[in-house]
């Protein structure tokens, strides 16, 4: 048997970089290992789809970038959230409570 599916949800990965970088200013590999970590294995990030997701988060101003040596003294861009990133992180958190609840009534929901 497999242990199914471990796709980040469709429309969550922005939320979760946010959320990760809201801990402390990681690269993209430590994303990566903090939301495999976290969520224990469930959700494994994709390198592709992070970088797009990285690239169009400080686009938008809710990530800043410096590049810095990593504990392995390699050169790596570092990724820090903006005041505008925690506001953001704050509506899509909101916008993820009240989907997951809906769904979870849906799913109790008895004939």
């Amino acid at each position: 048997m497999s242990d199914g599916n471990t796709d980040v949800i469709q429309g969550t990965l922005d939320m979760l970089i946010l959320k990760t970088l809201d801990l402390e200013p990681m690269h993209g590999f430590g994303i990566t290992r903090r939301v495999e970590q976290v969520s224990r294995g469930v959700f494994k990030v994709n390198p592709g789809s992070l970088l797009t997701a990285l690239q169009r988060l400080e686009r938008a101003g809710w990530l800043d970038s410096e590049w810095r040596q990593t504990e392995n003294s390699r050169r790596a861009k570092f990724y820090s959230l903006t005041r505008a990133g925690k506001k953001q992180l704050g509506i899509e958190t909101a916008d993820w409570n009240r989907r997951a609840s809906a769904i979870t009534r849906i799913l109790k929901a008895e004939g």
